[in-house]
């Protein structure tokens, strides 16, 4: 009995530490919420299209590499 209680009171430690670990956190404000989630979107948009270019360009190369030596 005396492992479940051990196992209890970790349990117990664990969440009161977990609670004055969140109360020191700093929450970012709806300001720069806004702000880097527009970032984070033109990203996305911004690293698709470079990866589109990349995939045609390497599409066109490997094909044409392919055509070359089927002759």
């Amino acid at each position: 009995m005396a492992e479940g209680q051990n196992w209890l009171q970790r349990t117990k430690d664990y969440i009161n530490e977990l609670k004055l670990e969140m109360r020191r956190v700093t929450w970012p404000n709806r300001k720069q919420v806004e702000s880097t989630t527009v970032v984070v979107i033109f990203s996305v948009f911004a690293f698709a299209a470079y990866f589109a270019v990349v995939d045609q360009v390497m599409a066109k190369s490997v094909n044409g590499v392919l055509k070359f030596f089927a002759k």
